[in-house]
């Protein structure tokens, strides 16, 4: 969605550029899509648009969890209880597939560029489809990492001089901002979401075992079940996976702490602010250095393999996807199939908006499904 927005449509950047983002963004601890939204804010409007980029991004889901979280903890009642939800979920899917397969589609033609990365791409495709046991060793950082190393080499020889970028890295100037109050108890969640922040690669659903090692195993803060009630809201509303923490700090303060609405309200404040805040502030060291990257001819050959490393990242993603939403209980679902396709039809050639596209197909899902 975010490619169709900002190439496509109001073409902020190129192709090129959102795929180096892409294969950069994935060695940066913390959330890839709301580093890639922060990044493109940055790029757009310098430090102001890289936190309103970010404060856009994230806000949004924020406020539909929070009143969630509140009838969570008042009436005892959790996103199951909630009308159609599964059938909503199983349609939106299906037009996200479509929109992946789209990108996917325009991805290729800038990633692939010649026969060495097209090789990179076979590669990275078959170490995805490796058994789930490898799953711990992260193997989508794995090819991304060899496949840059192999395209520095491969086109780090001299061919066209680099000039100098011209950007020089800003020094980070961070005002931390203060409570009027301090809270113990909300001070060492605070810490352990700032943790989280800071040390989780890849996908966002590694949060899964960090949130359950920590509140549910070491701090007791939570009960198993109340974890699955918040990754499941996190899931089932918009915006990124890690407005988890906007439920789980909420349920937090308000039960286990004792803090009723008000110390809920807080609690998931600061859960959100601590998790987000280190994706600001890595990119507002780190983006600057983007361009003169992109500009360092070993640095361009690795950023050139590993997009078509993230070409067939994609492709595994999507193959992976369009069997959960074609064969969710290993039956076809004809629906999702023809609503995926219908899809793909849109956005290829009736140019449809790929965010009206998601909230056609929930409103599909939610009357039929």
């Amino acid at each position: 969605m975010m490619e169709d927005e900002v190439v496509t449509r109001r073409r902020w950047v190129d192709r090129q550029h959102f795929l180096d983002l892409v294969a950069a963004i994935n060695f940066v601890p913390g959330p890839n899509s709301t580093e890639l939204a922060i990044h493109l804010g940055l790029i757009r409007a310098g430090r102001a648009g890289l936190f309103v980029a970010g404060f856009c991004f994230i806000v949004p889901a924020v406020l539909i969890i929070l009143p969630l979280a509140w009838a969570y903890c008042a009436y005892g009642t959790g996103p199951q209880a909630l009308p159609r939800v599964g059938g909503m979920m199983s349609a939106i899917g299906a037009a996200v597939l479509a929109i992946i397969v789209a990108a996917l589609w325009r991805f290729a033609h800038t990633g692939i560029r010649d026969g060495f990365t097209a090789i990179v791409a076979v590669v990275v495709a078959g170490i995805g489809f490796l058994p789930a046991r490898y799953a711990a060793y992260q193997p989508e950082l794995v090819s991304l990492a060899l496949a840059a190393v192999a395209g520095a080499i491969w086109y780090g020889r001299p061919r066209v001089p680099s000039g100098p970028s011209g950007l020089p890295v800003p020094s980070l100037l961070a005002a931390l901002a203060v409570a009027p109050w301090v809270d113990a108890n909300l001070a060492r969640m605070a810490l352990f979401f700032l943790k989280v922040g800071a040390t989780l690669f890849g996908s966002g659903y590694v949060l899964v075992s960090y949130l359950k090692s920590g509140l549910v195993d070491q701090f007791h803060w939570l009960t198993e079940p109340q974890l699955l009630d918040a990754i499941a809201v996190g899931q089932v509303t918009p915006g990124p996976l890690l407005t988890t923490a906007t439920f789980a700090g909420y349920v937090i303060a308000h039960t286990t702490f004792g803090g009723g609405v008000v110390g809920g309200i807080a609690g998931a404040i600061v859960a959100t602010a601590a998790i987000f805040l280190p994706s600001f502030l890595f990119i507002l060291v780190l983006g600057p250095l983007m361009q003169r990257l992109r500009e360092n001819r070993y640095a361009r050959g690795a950023l050139d393999a590993m997009n078509a490393a993230v070409v067939a990242l994609i492709l595994i993603v999507t193959i992976r996807l369009a069997g959960a939403s074609f064969l969710p209980n290993g039956m076809w679902h004809v629906g999702n199939v023809a609503l995926s396709l219908l899809s793909l039809v849109a956005l290829l050639l009736l140019d449809l908006n790929s965010t009206w596209l998601v909230l056609i197909a929930a409103g599909v899902g939610w009357a039929f499904w």
